[in-house]
């Protein structure tokens, strides 16, 4: 399994509202169905940011996901950098290993 991970930081209250109300209306829905990812999950962080995690079957879906989908899916996002509200960092890896 691959995982990739967006944490976004924002200036205040009202553009976290925003943005989600935007990822709940339906961009995590599309990152899994278009971008064959096997979950996705928004997590509000006790300091207020908030991280969104995929999980992808393995690096090469998410790899085709990036070069495809994700173009789109984060062209839709942009307006929440442009507006200088919200900042974003991504990160990824491999799993190695996971409890249930």
């Amino acid at each position: 399994m691959f995982t990739y991970v967006v944490t976004a930081e924002f200036t205040g209250d009202e553009a976290r509202t925003e943005y989600l109300a935007w990822m709940r209306d339906g961009h995590v829905a599309k990152v899994v169905e278009l971008g064959a990812a096997v979950s996705g999950q928004v997590v509000l962080l006790d300091d207020g940011r908030v991280e969104s995690r995929y999980l992808f079957p393995d690096r090469e879906t998410f790899a085709a996901y990036e070069s495809g989908p994700a173009v789109e899916l984060r062209a839709e996002g942009a307006r929440f950098v442009e507006s200088g509200k919200v900042s974003f960092t991504r990160c990824t890896g491999e799993v190695v290993f996971s409890v249930r």
